[in-house]
Parts: C-alpha cells; structure tokens; sequence
C-alpha cells in the first residue's frame, strides 16, 4: 500500500453493487461508491479518468466475458473488482465454476493495472442470507486467498458491524442507500492509502426496534414488491441486467454529473 499515493485512473467491474444501486440522483440515474471514490480521486489529481463498467445482475462467468478484458485493456492505476455474490444466491450455485471465473479475473486484472483492489462484501441478518452464508464465506475466503497470491488489496467489509446494520439498505434489502455507498467509498479510499475522512466502520445511533405489526408489514411489502419479482427473474432464467449497457463504458476524464 502506497501512503498518500497519487492516482490517475480508476476502472470499476463488477454488478448491481458497484453501479451503485439505490443510490438514486435526482435525475433517476444511479451513483454509488464507486462514483463516489471518482469524484474524490478526480478532485486531488487533474485528468483523472473514471470507468465503470458494473452491470447489475451479473454473474461472475458474464463479468470476465463480458467486463474483464476491457478493463484490462484500459490499464486503469486502480481497478476495482467485486462479483459471484449473486452466483450465491442461486440455488443452483456451482462453487468450483465460481472460483474459476474468479481466479480468471484476478489472473488477467491483477498485471494490468497499478492496483488491484478486492472486496469481501457486507454481510447482513436476515432468512434468505442465513441460508446461503456458507457459500458467501466460501467465496470471501477465496477472495482473501487470491489477493495474497496476486498482491492485490481487500477492503473487508464484511467484517464491518455497522454495514450489517438494517438503516444501511434499501427497502429491496438488497442494495445499500447512500450512507452505506458513503462508508464502501471511506473504505476503499482509506485501503488505498489516502488520508482518513472519518471512521466508516462508526456505528449509526440505537435505533427504536419497530414493533411485531409494523416488522410483518414490512415484510410481506418487501415480498410483493422485491423478493417474488427476484424469484421470478431467476426461475425465467432473466436478469435485471439483460441488454443493459455499462454507465461508463470508457476510461475518459472524470466529469461531476450536474444531479
């Protein structure tokens, strides 16, 4: 890790995590961590360069042919890569064929770019994650195995209590709001060796625990609204990333949206 290092570029692979979902501008468009670290990359480094190439609802197998080769062919100072948590969720998931891809990625990442960073993803409670936790640790332990071996960086968030915290995602439980994209932004900055803005790992205030109605209301709101629509995509063999292109799909200097 280089103190205080000075980057020029940042290209940004991965799913719905690193576009940024639920992190709405008022425009309707997404913005995230990862447009979030650009800006604060781009504001001490003239020229800087920005792409993110993340697509929400891809599997790792459709990121290394779909994301991987072009960010390597951009040859980014940083680039950042997290995937195959949605493999995990699938209840079908091959782990040998994840790791594969994985290791693929990293293998061709790793020697085009300054700096490789990693993620081991947030965790959080809940039925639907309980139940494929075992798959997650097992993707995250291989995500540590793969930076030791490549020199690259892991921002471990998983580890991190307060992103387990319900007030940090959205209603679709699924993706984080704003102050959750904040803290992965804080935390990437600061794995990178740039100067600390504040504690990101700082746990939110006590909150006051809904009571049994209002939590059953929510609950089977979340299921009509996000989970049986997520079920449905899955048992057609859809995605929510189906013909959608990247928001960024070129490393050009990094402009601050106007929203």
């Amino acid at each position: 890790m280089e103190i205080n290092a000075n980057y020029t570029s940042f290209v940004a692979v991965g799913d719905s995590f690193t576009e940024g979902m639920s992190d709405l501008r008022p425009d309707g468009s997404y913005r995230g961590w990862a447009d979030l670290l650009a800006a604060r990359l781009a504001a001490r480094t003239p020229g800087f360069r920005y792409a993110n190439l993340a697509v929400r609802g891809k599997l790792i197998g459709q990121i290394v042919r779909e994301q991987v080769d072009v960010a390597a062919s951009m040859r980014g100072d940083v680039v950042t890569l997290v995937g195959g948590l949605n493999d995990t969720l699938r209840p079908g998931c091959d782990m040998g064929r994840v790791r594969g891809f994985l290791e693929e990625a990293v293998e061709k990442l790793a020697p085009s770019c300054r700096q490789l960073v990693l993620m081991r993803s947030p965790g959080r409670d809940g039925p639907v994650m309980e139940r494929f936790r075992p798959r997650m640790e097992e993707l995250l332990a291989y995500v540590d195995e793969l930076a030791s071996r490549h020199g690259a960086l892991v921002v471990d968030l998983y580890g991190a209590e307060v992103l387990g915290d319900q007030r940090m995602w959205d209603v679709d439980r699924l993706h984080l709001t704003h102050e959750g994209h904040r803290r992965v932004a804080e935390a990437v900055w600061q794995t990178l060796g740039l100067a600390a803005e504040d504690d990101w790992r700082a746990l939110l205030p006590a909150a006051v625990r809904p009571g049994w109605g209002a939590r059953r209301v929510s609950d089977v709101r979340f299921a009509r609204r996000h989970l049986g629509p997520w079920i449905g995509r899955r048992l057609a063999g859809r995605s929510s990333g189906d013909g959608r292109a990247a928001k960024r799909p070129e490393l050009l200097p990094y402009e601050a949206p106007l929203s």
